[in-house]
């Protein structure tokens, strides 16, 4: 490889670099402070630089949290397919989804927070029709693994699968609002506790 090619790389890289630490302090200010009352400036005070040379990497605040939640979403997704595709039985699928789950909270607890707190207004930007479709395939999901267990008779008949849906759904991420990943307890080990209180309950044999 040429200088000029190593610099040409060198620099894209360092570029590329300094554009994931300006998004992470951006999904950070975001989840603290509400999207929509955080200022460019305000994110750039953060990043310890000028509010104009912010616009150098992003050309809106609207593109930073755009990437944020797309970026999220994406790996869960791809994770969340990785463990439907696999083959598993609806109980250890159960188990898969929501320890992918709670990794996600650990990999992006900021955009998680975000996620849940903006999406409704977002949704209305055509720019964010992506949140809507997420949400209705996150429900489908859901009730598809539940249904099958229910038939499969790996789980009880006699309860709503769409009451349980809701139930998963605002408990597990609710975690976002106070996990912390230097806290007593990994993520794989919420989620290993969070499925013995879901499917053995808390009381003592």
């Amino acid at each position: 490889m040429s200088p000029r090619r190593r610099d040409s790389s060198s620099t894209a890289a360092a570029r590329a670099g300094r554009r994931a630490e300006l998004l992470a302090t951006a999904a950070e200010v975001f989840a603290s402070r509400g999207y929509a009352a955080t200022t460019v400036r305000e994110v750039a005070d953060a990043a310890g630089m000028l509010g104009g040379s912010l616009y150098y990497h992003f050309d809106s605040k609207e593109a930073m949290v755009d990437e944020i939640l797309s970026t999220f979403l994406t790996d869960m997704w791809a994770a969340y397919d990785r463990v439907t595709g696999s083959g598993l039985g609806a109980r250890e699928t159960f188990h898969a989804l929501i320890a992918e789950s709670f990794r996600m909270i650990d990999r992006y607890r900021p955009a998680v927070v975000i996620y849940q707190n903006e999406s409704k207004h977002l949704a209305a930007n055509p720019r964010f029709t992506y949140l809507a479709e997420s949400m209705r395939r996150f429900r489908e999901m859901w009730l598809s693994v539940l249904d099958r267990g229910v038939l499969d008779g790996e789980f009880r008949a006699d309860l709503d699968t769409g009451l349980i849906y809701r139930f998963i759904r605002d408990t597990v991420w609710v975690a976002a609002s106070w996990y912390r990943s230097d806290g007593p307890l990994s993520a794989d080990e919420i989620a290993r506790q969070y499925i013995v209180m879901v499917l053995e309950g808390i009381t003592a044999d």
